[in-house]
């Protein structure tokens, strides 16, 4: 295992490079969407809460190797020409965005109503209420499941091999055609992954920390 990290780590570093590239990127873009869509979640109105319900259910209950397929071969049929980093970072974004909204609608429900009420007879807008009084909340309450989200989708990016995007695996893959060394490989392959998602379980706990200190002092 240490020898393949030796004698291949410029490449191997490469693909990890990939892998995070393309995993942050769709946690960072499905974090944007998935505040959206749980706002629609929890919409009042029945048109906005019914399609927002049927994206999240398609997303969260279809594999995910399958969607990288149908959005890596549907979009040229549609006259749509991507790279496949691109259908890549796209199809693991939409994915996220359905799971990262679910966490955020269960912190939501958890915000007292009578927050949101005392505001609004304040004359605080929706928006201001929403930015300054129930995210923040809401982060602080969703952070672990978050973070869970995060390593899970880092995860999953071992799938975008399949559409031809050169990232860890698939570089991994690469090595052993060429070294015959399968076992040795694919524990260095699991060594980086699992270096990766403790950097970020760290991060997370710090982070934690931070907000739960904040919270206690205010």
């Amino acid at each position: 295992m240490f020898e393949i990290l030796l004698n291949h780590y410029p490449v191997l570093l490469k693909g990890l490079t990939t892998t995070l590239v393309v995993s942050l990127s769709a946690i960072a873009l499905g974090l944007v969407l998935g505040v959206l869509l749980a706002f629609g979640l929890t919409s009042r109105y029945r048109l906005v809460r019914w399609p927002c319900g049927l994206y999240r259910s398609f997303w969260r209950g279809t594999p995910i190797l399958l969607q990288l397929l149908l959005v890596f071969y549907l979009l040229p049929e549609i006259g749509i020409e991507v790279a496949p980093i691109t259908a890549a970072i796209l199809t693991l974004t939409l994915n996220t965005t359905a799971f990262q909204a679910e966490i955020f609608r269960s912190g939501i429900s958890h915000i007292p109503m009578g927050q949101i009420e005392a505001a609004r007879m304040a004359g605080i807008s929706a928006w201001q209420t929403r930015r300054h009084i129930i995210m923040p909340q809401v982060f602080r309450l969703t952070l672990p499941p978050l973070t869970n989200e995060i390593i899970t989708i880092l995860k999953n990016s071992s799938l975008i091999s399949v559409i031809a995007v050169t990232e860890l695996m698939r570089v991994s893959e690469q090595i052993v055609s060429r070294t015959f060394q399968p076992l040795e490989t694919y524990l260095a392959a699991a060594m980086l992954y699992l270096a990766v998602n403790l950097v970020l379980a760290r991060i997370s706990a710090y982070l934690e920390r931070r907000m739960n200190g904040g919270l206690a002092t205010e």
